[in-house]
């Protein structure tokens, strides 16, 4: 990467030692935009019975600080692409705005040890805020970041709105076209991908991302920033499909969530509740219905 996140530990002698990551002292400011989102490496490679010298490029994971009005809520790891949509998708799927348009603004900074989005959102959305993090005061950990208690965990969901009928040949489709969507992962093979998809098939959106719950959150922010409806798609997940991606669906209104590995029995509970339509093993022709079955259509 042309500005590398880097950090330094001071050995007894005084230089920086060489053995791993460790903390600067003093982060110095970078253009956001010099963050690689991929970074090269020598290695050894086994291959048909041999090992050969060879360069990998390994996809760059670095700490992403959302701070909404000033305030900081949450450090993410993730990759360092598409932060405005990242922290606009966060704060939709995790019911911290209503709307886009409670949404002010993003701007982000970087210096070297991350990334920093600075969110401006509306007062009644701020003041919301405000009482989570008042609830969560005292704490010492937690095994899910953001909450308290388990009613916290399976958190209410808005209701899906109408059904999209889709076809098992839409869904084939949709899993052919995503290689040549995800360029990152072309590269590291590291990356998850978010796809938005017609009902016919055709990937109109995808984000990439080490983590599959940013990718989605990043899916998200695209969307509401070109403002698209949410119920007039489907998302093709490249992963599993858990619980959590199944919330951040609902919460702001797409109909079905589509993956290329199976569901977790907790997610195919809360979709089956919110009426999501939730489908795994989406692989070529086949597929595994979980919910919402009615809106699979047998034909193409």
């Amino acid at each position: 990467m042309s500005e590398t996140l880097r950090t330094g530990r001071a050995t007894p002698g005084g230089d920086a030692a060489d053995d791993g990551p460790v903390c600067d002292v003093a982060p110095v400011a970078i253009d956001p935009a010099s963050v690689a989102t991929h970074a090269s490496f020598d290695v050894r490679r086994f291959r048909q019975g041999n090992w050969q010298q060879a360069s990998d490029e390994l996809a760059e994971e670095v700490p992403v600080a959302l701070e909404f009005n000033g305030i900081s809520h949450v450090v993410m790891l993730a990759t360092p692409a598409d932060i405005e949509d990242f922290a606009l998708g966060f704060a939709l799927s995790e019911g911290i705005l209503r709307q886009r348009g409670e949404c002010y603004g993003v701007d982000v900074s970087a210096t070297t040890l991350g990334v920093t989005a600075h969110v401006e959102i509306s007062s009644r959305a701020f003041a919301g805020l405000k009482e989570r993090r008042r609830n969560l005061t005292g704490r010492t950990g937690c095994g899910l970041c953001g909450t308290e208690s388990l009613d916290q965990v399976l958190r209410p969901l808005p209701a899906a709105g109408a059904a999209l009928r889709v076809s098992h040949a839409a869904l084939a489709a949709a899993h052919a076209g995503l290689a040549k969507h995800q360029s990152l992962n072309a590269v590291t093979g590291a990356v998850h991908g978010a796809a938005w998809c017609s009902s016919t098939g055709e990937i109109l959106c995808l984000r990439e991302d080490v983590g599959r719950h940013n990718a989605l959150d990043k899916l998200i922010g695209a969307l509401a920033r070109e403002g698209q409806a949410f119920d007039a798609g489907f998302v093709l997940m490249t992963s599993r499909a858990s619980v959590e991606i199944v919330q951040k669906a609902a919460q702001v209104g797409i109909p079905m969530v589509a993956a290329v590995s199976a569901a977790t029995a907790l997610a195919v509970r809360t979709a089956a509740a919110a009426g999501v339509t939730l489908v795994g093993f989406v692989r070529g022709e086949q597929c595994v219905v979980y919910t919402g079955g009615a809106t699979l259509d047998s034909h193409s």
